[in-house]
């Protein structure tokens, strides 16, 4: 039956979170359900996938075109604001209102912890309106983490209880993700399932070029200066803090002098651009270092096909999408040992697991996949295999079909 399913995000940047959000949005569309869309203004140099989602059409079966109904929200930001925050719950409500929706889909902290108290505030009604809502919320990655302030923390899993006991179900993109939040005592275990998060396999497995003819490992680094004959660590992340590129530089920064052929490519941009390329320029590495700046989605499975090894040093991440991304390309992982991440970067099957912040072990990572390329390809090949279903964009929405099925049927009780 069509369902009309109201998904509520924070930001529309180019994010993991948010593609997984769009994706759900066009995948629920083409199944024949009324999608719409809620989100707080979109600013800086993180991109956007605001036009993506507004510009989507499908027409279906009968002829008739769908779309995904867009509706900015904006009180819905990111900071901690409490009067804001509260114009910001009587909007949701208000919008919950007027569309009458039998799915709220909130993601992300900010958008999760308010959309679900408007949803939660509007069930009876639309329970006596003889349409009630089903409330789900996905864990893209935990808020509270040993980087923030303790009473930063205490505050963000206060909220997260709260707004737990405010919604049906919730959806973890990670086992980690449950395990994290029931440790806190946030919500019920009977309340979470996992839904890896989705994407475009095909987009990967297959790269091509914006021409469309197919990308090749020596065409994409001749566009971006790199030799064949390179050794290429690649990042591809937000120029950010907590997503490593401090770490990666203290542990190569040698090892870039010294091997004439090994050369950093980080594919991203965003607020600590200017601070680490100064920082790149103060170690006499410029040359060493190739920025490809603020690239669009479609566009990332070309760029990895430059890379020999993808090396994901992030602090913190639910499910890191780039890291099953690099392997469906065909390219080994080297990341830290958080959250999700090792449900995919397994310790030498499809990758190497680092501990966070261990320098000298991600160097030798690095050295090892450059030492052993026989390796390096087994365990791309390994990752590839795992990847190609388990984060297919079509699996996560036939799985998320299940749970909407399971929270109205909570919500009916």
């Amino acid at each position: 039956m069509p369902l009309r399913i109201l998904h509520i995000s924070t930001r529309l940047i180019l994010g993991g979170s948010q593609e997984n959000t769009v994706l759900s949005c066009e995948g629920q569309a083409r199944l024949g359900h009324d999608v719409h869309l809620a989100f707080g203004p979109i600013f800086g140099p993180e991109g956007s996938l605001f036009d993506r989602a507004s510009n989507f059409r499908w027409t279906d079966p009968k002829g008739q075109q769908r779309r995904i109904g867009m509706h900015e929200v904006p009180t819905l930001i990111r900071e901690i604001r409490p009067l804001t925050d509260l114009r910001c719950y009587y909007a949701l409500r208000t919008l919950i209102r007027d569309l009458k929706p039998d799915i709220v889909h909130t993601h992300s902290s900010k958008a999760g912890i308010l959309g679900r108290a408007a949803a939660w505030a509007e069930l009876p009604a639309a329970k006596r309106r003889g349409r009630p809502i089903g409330v789900v919320h996905t864990i893209h990655g935990p808020p509270f983490h040993k980087y923030l302030p303790s009473r930063t923390n205490r505050l963000y899993i206060a909220s997260e209880k709260f707004a737990a006991k405010r919604c049906h179900r919730i959806v973890s993109v990670a086992d980690a993700m449950t395990t994290q939040f029931l440790d806190e005592r946030i919500g019920r275990k009977e309340q979470y399932s996992t839904v890896y998060s989705g994407m475009e396999v095909d987009r990967y497995l297959k790269p091509l070029t914006p021409g469309g003819t197919p990308a090749t490992s020596d065409a994409v680094r001749e566009s971006l200066g790199l030799s064949p004959m390179d050794f290429v660590i690649g990042t591809v992340a937000r120029l950010a803090e907590l997503k490593g590129h401090d770490d990666l530089l203290d542990a190569l920064g040698d090892e870039l002098r010294t091997r004439d052929n090994w050369k950093l490519l980080w594919v991203g941009d965003g607020w600590w651009r200017d601070r680490l390329l100064k920082r790149v320029a103060e170690m006499g590495l410029t040359s060493k270092v190739v920025t490809t700046g603020l690239v669009p989605s479609e566009r990332v499975p070309e760029m990895m096909k430059a890379m020999d090894v993808l090396v994901h040093p992030s602090y913190r991440e639910g499910l890191p999408r780039t890291v099953p991304q690099a392997l469906l390309v065909g390219v080994p992982v080297v990341a830290y040992d958080v959250d999700g991440t090792g449900e995919i970067c397994v310790n030498r099957v499809t990758g190497r697991l680092i501990p966070p912040k261990d320098t000298a072990a991600l160097r030798e990572a690095v050295a090892s996949m450059y030492d052993h390329p026989d390796d390096r390809a087994a365990m791309a090949s390994r990752g590839r295999e795992l990847c190609r279903e388990r984060f297919s964009a079509e699996t996560m929405v036939t799985e998320l079909e299940k749970v909407y099925e399971q929270a109205l049927a909570m919500a009916r009780a």
